[in-house]
């Protein structure tokens, strides 16, 4: 396995973002092990049925972890130990969250319509509402997602995530055209929902820029696999 860095042909891309301690397992894949759930369940040392994948639909529905199966959302918290959260990307923001002193993790898939959405705000409020979480306790990583190096959209976008996030400095124009940077917004995001920067981790990886360690719906023009980013309590 591999933390950073460009991965041999087949070589597995484990990245484990470190800001949660050792009361968490979490980690982001890239194109191998990608999504296969009993990659997954062997390198968190999990069972395959304890691993938990929401029907993703590009919506800001937040689920909480329950016994039914799984359900249309982009997002799942839970308190519930010994399971593992996770949502599929490829180019898409895997957002990983934890509440330090409830014990409480979440998962979120943040494309620029859930990010327009709120989804990220939405799950911190979520972790408040459901199990009296502090904003302050909350811990972030964002994961590999395309940036705005290479993700070229509408102005129709940009505005879209602008009327959820407000200013900042996740959008640039280049001549006639719009670049959008969605981790730097959903950073954003949770900032103005009430998390402490020191307690935001985010990757720099693209990717776009970085075919051979990631799926990318862009890069492929169309259907590709799926890397993912997984959280549950130890």
């Amino acid at each position: 396995m591999k933390k950073e860095g460009v991965p041999r042909e087949n070589a597995e891309t484990i990245i484990v973002p470190e800001i949660f301690g050792t009361r968490v397992k979490a980690f982001f894949t890239g194109r191998a092990p990608g999504i296969a759930l009993s990659k997954i369940a062997r390198i968190a040392s999990v069972a395959k049925d304890r691993i938990y994948l929401p029907v993703q639909k590009h919506t800001d529905k937040v689920l909480l972890l329950d016994s039914a199966g799984p359900e249309v959302g982009d997002a799942v918290i839970t308190d519930r130990k010994g399971m593992l959260l996770g949502v599929q990307s490829a180019d898409c923001v895997p957002v990983l969250l934890y509440d330090r002193k409830r014990q409480v993790a979440g998962v979120a898939h943040a494309g620029w319509r859930g990010t327009a959405a709120g989804i990220v705000r939405k799950t911190v409020r979520e972790m408040i509402r459901r199990f009296s979480s502090s904003p302050s306790d909350i811990q972030i990583a964002i994961g590999p997602a395309i940036r705005w190096c290479s993700y070229e959209v509408g102005y129709e976008v940009v505005e879209a995530v602008r009327k959820m996030t407000g200013e900042g400095d996740y959008s640039v124009k280049k001549g006639e055209k719009y670049y959008l940077d969605l981790p730097r917004a959903n950073r954003l995001q949770a900032l103005s929902g009430g998390v402490l920067p020191r307690n935001i981790w985010m990757t720099e990886d693209c990717t776009f820029c970085l075919p051979g360690k990631y799926y990318s719906y862009r890069f492929a023009g169309g259907p590709t696999g799926r890397q993912g980013g997984f959280i549950g309590i130890v």
